[in-house]
């Protein structure tokens, strides 16, 4: 049983779950106080010690689909006592797994091989973690692309030669299953029935490279057009409106952020709102000869939080994004900091522009700033490595990130899981899409990957939509 437990802590670690010692001996102890055996038992413990949160669950149901249930390979801790025939179908388990181990050998010592055919081979033996280390890291690829060149092709080839390898196996089983020296305890193996186990294993070797580990984002919230704050003007989208109408639509943002300001001043003012003040309440119940007569409460505001921006400020994203900045500038009495950044292949901060001017100022500086380069092709994944390298300080337990933008990374590597870890180190992270959501998904459009490593992901494409949210942000 320890082994057995040790060797899937292993895989997990190697799919970059995050599994402590100390969380695999509570594991251990708790499976020794079962008396029987019992599957459902077994796999509540596993669970509930290896998987962190609901979020990782998906991961770890993969895994142990994989180990437990599709491997068989003699790892599985014993069960009950099995009848005869049970035994004897264990025995010829037994003997088809060294007789493929025996080919295994035999097709790596044939011939030169790389690494991924080692990986493979052990695979095949019953040992995943080296091909699970290896199908991780193709997913969580992060080359750094230089200015001239910039592709996806890095993931793409990765998986291009462990389907080689795979190839490559394939035909070596077929060359050496069933050989002269193919015998198991005196007894030779049929040919195809080793063929067929070792295509079963490359098959599951397969399955496993081409699923798409997605987070289980069952909690994430959605929002948009709840409620019709303003008919005509609020629904047209910012990248269609007229002179006139962006005229019509600055006035009535005046106006909404001059309300917010007076409903969010109340509520940060309010006094004696708090919790019980315990010992002051026990100290006036003194008048009344120890009867709390008086609850007192603490005079303590809500909180304020932090707001992190990350705008694209491509194409009709940007006439999106310079809407949202200018209301979370006028209602930055309303946050603790207000941090903002620009991109279209990489981050500039641009905080201290929107603090040195006002908005309109602050909007003309960056389309005329000399780090942005216009030409570029719109690059998220580049975006989130180069925001985490250069400005994760910015992100703590009481900032919000909002991401404006579309999502569309011209077929470049989408990099979904630093997204992963900037959520992790915020308290919350909102995505704003000025299109619609029937379009996400479609062309270059990365949102259906983003969407599960947000906390919220929202259309925000109108002035219903942009207030809807900054309504719900405020109060």
């Amino acid at each position: 049983m320890q082994g057995v437990i040790l060797e899937f802590a292993a895989c997990c670690r190697a799919n970059a779950m995050r599994v402590s010692t100390a969380e695999v001996l509570d594991c251990l102890s708790q499976l020794d106080l079962m008396s029987d055996w019992d599957e459902t038992i077994f796999h509540t413990v596993l669970c509930t010690n290896f998987s962190k949160s609901r979020r990782e669950q998906a991961e770890f149901e993969r895994l142990y689909r994989l180990f437990f249930k599709e491997m068989k390979t003699g790892l599985m801790p014993p069960a009950q006592p099995a009848e005869a025939s049970d035994r004897q179908d264990l025995s010829e388990t037994r003997q088809e797994r060294e007789g493929l181990d025996r080919v295994m050998a035999q097709a790596l010592a044939d011939d030169q091989h790389g690494d991924i055919d080692a990986d493979l081979a052990a695979f095949m033996s019953g040992n995943p973690r080296l091909f699970i280390q290896r199908v991780r890291g193709i997913h969580d690829q992060e080359s750094v692309a230089t200015q001239a060149v910039k592709s996806n092709l890095g993931q793409l080839t990765g998986r291009l030669e462990i389907m080689l390898a795979v190839d490559r196996m394939r035909k070596k089983v077929a060359r050496f299953a069933g050989g002269p020296d193919d015998r198991v305890h005196g007894a030779a193996m049929a040919p195809a029935r080793l063929s067929a186990l070792a295509g079963q294993r490359l098959d599951r070797a397969m399955a496993f490279l081409n699923e798409d580990p997605r987070p289980d984002n069952a909690g994430l919230k959605t929002g948009g057009d709840k409620e019709r704050f303003f008919a005509g003007v609020g629904d047209i989208p910012f990248s269609n409106l007229t002179r006139d109408e962006m005229a019509r639509v600055t006035e009535i943002t005046d106006r909404w952020v001059k309300k917010l300001k007076e409903i969010s001043t109340l509520r940060f003012a309010a006094a004696r709102k708090g919790r019980v003040d315990i010992r002051k309440t026990i100290r006036r119940s003194g008048r009344y000869l120890g009867v709390p007569v008086e609850i007192v409460r603490r005079n303590r505001p809500p909180r304020k939080g932090k707001i992190v921006t990350l705008c694209d400020i491509s194409g009709s994203v940007w006439s999106t994004a310079r809407f949202m900045l200018g209301i979370l500038y006028a209602l930055q009495s309303c946050f603790a900091r207000v941090n903002s950044f620009v991109f279209i292949d990489r981050p500039i901060n641009m905080t201290r522009v929107f603090d040195a001017h006002d908005v309109n100022t602050a909007v003309k500086k960056i389309l005329k700033d000399p780090r942005i380069n216009t030409s570029a092709r719109t690059d998220y994944g580049l975006t989130f490595q180069t925001f985490r390298d250069e400005y994760l300080g910015h992100l703590d337990k009481k900032t919000t990130l909002i991401v404006m933008g579309d999502g569309r990374s011209n077929y470049l590597n989408p990099r979904e899981p630093v997204l992963e870890l900037l959520r992790e180190r915020c308290r919350r992270l909102v995505w704003l899409n000025p299109e619609q959501e029937r379009f996400w998904g479609t062309g270059d459009s990365e949102m259906p990957r983003y969407r599960n490593y947000c906390n919220e992901a929202r259309a925000c494409g109108n002035l219903n939509q942009l207030i809807d949210f900054i309504q719900e942000l405020i109060l």
